[in-house]
């Protein structure tokens, strides 16, 4: 039977280790510089997102991050996944649908207004898997990022002034 179980600081190591095989099944290894320190922090010490883990029979298989974001439409918070991964030896058994039916049930039960994530286009085999929930994509919308030097760049500009 699948259980779930909150993340701890002590499950780093394994973590990361999970981060690396997701990186490593979207070709995004390159930009993997998390480490088990950084990781504690942000997790633990800043509390900015939460983790938890699918265990079958003691043993944990996959893991959900996901932290709140907030809909000024609806008024309310929600949750944003930002990693669902399932060990390719335990996939197509449910244990995804399980494990997002979690984060479901959690967001319903804090009275939430939604859970979004995001899914690499090529993917589809959890394009279609995400589809066979009822899940819709958001046709007309275009995720954009900062990072690294753009980021710092940006912050460290001097603002035009607005007349």
């Amino acid at each position: 039977m699948l259980t779930f179980r909150q993340a701890e600081p002590a499950d780093m190591g394994t973590l990361l280790s999970l981060i690396k095989e997701l990186a490593s099944y979207e070709h995004l290894e390159h930009e993997v510089t998390a480490t088990e320190e950084i990781l504690t922090a942000w997790l633990f010490d800043k509390k900015k997102a939460e983790v938890i883990f699918p265990v079958l029979e003691g043993k944990i298989i996959g893991y959900i991050l996901y932290f709140y974001n907030f809909s000024t439409f609806l008024g309310k918070a929600g949750i944003y996944v930002e990693d669902l991964f399932i060990q390719p030896n335990y996939r197509h058994k449910g244990f995804g649908k399980q494990l997002l039916q979690h984060i479901v049930q959690k967001a319903r039960s804090e009275g939430l207004g939604r859970v979004e994530w995001a899914c690499l286009d090529w993917n589809k085999p959890s394009i279609d898997f995400y589809l066979s929930l009822g899940a819709v994509p958001m046709d007309g919308w275009s995720t954009y990022r900062l990072t690294g030097e753009k980021l710092c760049r940006f912050a460290q500009s001097t603002p035009i002034d607005a007349k």
